[in-house]
């Protein structure tokens, strides 16, 4: 059985089938326990939540003719892949949402389990497993509206495998958002010399310049595997004011919002959204609550 999540960090996969080495696995159990100082090591993804989850939030409602005043995302089934602590699982579980998150690293999930336990609400709308992809698909053959990828197709050992199970795993018309890091020299220079060496944004040896991708890679796996490839949008994140904002450019950050097709292949109703739509819900995610 193939493992995905083959990190060299963040996310390790501890099993006989893992290349992860038992430094880096020590190295994040150590961190484990930080996810949810919004200071220190995962700062940056916690001021993420400022875009991101309006893109998810505004994208769906735009896609629905189902409103529920104060739980926006009622009844949606969204399954958080890599979900760390918990930081973005949260979040859409407080907008209504019905969360199943999944890591493959136990120490994460505890600590994820441990947050959620102080409201009573989130404890009932997440249910959080240690777990990587593939080995849910059997029991979850479209079971999900939503997937969340955020800052994990990085880490994946095989990225092709990785979209196929999402596919697998998503309901007919489901939406898929992903975001991650675009390979270009200036991710280079910025997302591992600078980010992990000069400012410690994120802890050294994070993440591999070899496997970021290219969204242009990315839509064509996306695009081969029965997904229809609605918005790619740059993010930039300013390291003096710990701030995410929407850019033209995906150079550095970008993220992606794609929808699986309808049971007879063809474009269903969700399909019909068209993309200057969803680009201006996204231009006003960043400033959203």
């Amino acid at each position: 059985q193939l493992s995905l999540f083959r990190l060299t960090v963040k996310r390790p996969f501890s099993t006989s089938h893992s290349s992860v080495d038992s430094e880096e696995i020590k190295k994040f159990q150590l961190l484990a326990h930080k996810w949810w100082d919004e200071e220190g090591e995962y700062s940056a993804l916690h001021s993420m939540n400022d875009i991101r989850v309006p893109f998810i939030r505004d994208t769906l409602l735009s896609m629905s003719h189902n409103y529920h005043l104060g739980n926006p995302l009622s009844g949606v089934k969204i399954l958080d892949v890599g979900c760390g602590g918990g930081l973005l699982s949260e979040p859409l579980a407080r907008l209504g949402a019905s969360v199943t998150g999944i890591d493959p690293l136990e120490d994460n999930i505890r600590t994820a389990d441990r947050h959620k336990s102080f409201d009573p609400v989130l404890a009932k709308r997440i249910q959080y497993k240690s777990s990587s992809l593939e080995e849910i698909v059997e029991e979850s053959m479209e079971t999900f509206d939503v997937i969340v990828a955020s800052e994990v197709v990085e880490h994946v050992a095989d990225l092709e495998t990785f979209i196929k199970c999402c596919s697998q795993v998503l309901k007919p018309e489901g939406s898929l958002f992903i975001t991650t890091i675009n390979k270009t020299q200036l991710s280079y220079v910025l997302g591992i010399v600078v980010a992990e060496k000069i400012m410690g944004i994120v802890p050294e040896g994070t993440h591999e310049w070899e496997k970021f991708v290219p969204p242009e890679e990315l839509e064509h796996l996306l695009e081969s595997n029965g997904f229809s490839v609605k918005t790619v949008n740059g993010m930039l994140y300013n390291p003096i004011w710990g701030s995410w904002s929407w850019m033209e450019s995906t150079s550095l950050n970008y993220a992606v919002h794609a929808v699986k097709s309808g049971t007879q292949g063809q474009s269903g109703p969700t399909d019909a959204l068209s993309e200057t739509d969803v680009q201006e819900h996204s231009a006003t995610a960043g400033t959203a609550g």
